[in-house]
């Protein structure tokens, strides 16, 4: 499909800077099938069923961005994925000034040799001495705030936490997964109560969540690779409550990606664990899930390409201009939809 298909007009103050404070305190636009309802997040548990499961990503971000010299030039590095115990893919900002076999100081001690130019511009990074490469970013690095954030306020103390699920336990992503940025242990409570079950799951999110799509055709798109795991026990209760009736909802783009991942073509989700670069337009049939609670998405992203592929592009098209005209808060700091395409 054209990429242009998926722009639309969003105006730079709809951009979040900020999370709502308590989380659970966003709005939530719900699409229920062709049904338009503006609600807030903490109405989640109404508009599921008993028997239901959300499944939220327990990744844990990184403070993954670094700001170093190699002799007189400035050099920034985004971390993408993890190679090894010491090495790191990483985007470059200033990168004609880098060149393999150099090294980057980043203070505190932190130094990484530029290892290996690959062909999408990216390096491969390998950090020097013993300590463990998170212990240094916990030095030296901060967090890897969207650029649509980054470039209008400074990261801060508060992006530590701010920036973080109350589901983080696995070290290694490089960007939140944000939809899971709205739940609170009470509104956990909430949804245990009204008989509606959760599952873990784990996909390190890359940088190149933040890629924009330069190519003309989504066809010509390429997506980099992520890390996710699936273990079996998780999977056969999410398999468990699909033949029991109950749906599975998704908590963010990056659980409904590795559950696809995982997904055999019966629609039985298997272990998984692995790198995945699934890439969903509108054309594609979803087996795993049965819904999608998600934040807004950036025009000509692919996230909006996904989410127009659950829903429908005509749909989607109007859900926005309704968020952009009732005043939602877009992208990662921003609020949330529910997106339900009906049975």
């Amino acid at each position: 499909m054209r990429v242009d298909a998926f722009d639309f007009d969003l105006p730079n103050e709809r951009i979040a800077l900020r999370p709502a404070r308590p989380r659970d305190a966003a709005r939530m636009l719900v699409v229920d099938g062709g049904e338009i309802v503006d609600a807030g997040v903490a109405d989640l548990p109404a508009w599921l069923r008993p028997g239901d499961c959300l499944v939220f990503n327990d990744t844990r971000v990184i403070p993954a961005q670094l700001e170093g010299r190699r002799g007189e030039a400035k050099i920034g590095a985004t971390l993408h994925k993890r190679i090894d115990l010491r090495r790191w893919q990483a985007f470059i900002r200033n990168a004609k000034r880098l060149r393999v076999g150099e090294s980057v100081d980043f203070g505190a001690g932190v130094a990484a040799l530029a290892e290996e130019r690959l062909a999408d511009g990216s390096f491969i990074l390998a950090f020097a001495g013993d300590e463990p490469v998170e212990v240094l970013l916990e030095r030296a690095g901060t967090m890897p705030l969207p650029p649509y954030i980054a470039g209008k306020r400074p990261t801060d103390d508060d992006d530590r936490s701010d920036y973080q699920t109350m589901f983080a336990r696995e070290d290694g992503a490089v960007a939140a997964p944000t939809a899971a940025l709205h739940f609170t242990p009470k509104l956990l409570d909430a949804l245990a109560a009204a008989g509606i079950a959760s599952e873990t799951l784990t996909l390190h999110v890359g940088a190149g969540t933040f890629l924009p799509v330069k190519a003309d055709d989504t066809e010509d798109h390429v997506m980099h690779a992520e890390w996710g795991r699936i273990d079996a026990d998780t999977a056969a209760r999410l398999n468990a409550v699909r033949a029991a009736g109950g749906r599975v909802i998704a908590v963010g783009t990056t659980s409904l990606r590795l559950l696809e991942s995982a997904a055999e073509d019966d629609g039985v989700i298997a272990p998984f664990a692995g790198d995945t670069a699934i890439f969903i337009t509108p054309g594609y049939r979803f087996k795993a899930i049965d819904g999608l609670m998600t934040n807004f998405h950036l025009p000509r992203s692919t996230l909006f390409m996904l989410v127009s592929a659950l829903m429908g592009l005509e749909i989607m098209q109007s859900a926005y201009r309704h968020a952009i005209e009732e005043g939602y808060r877009f992208y990662s700091y921003g609020d949330a939809s529910l997106l339900l395409p009906g049975d």
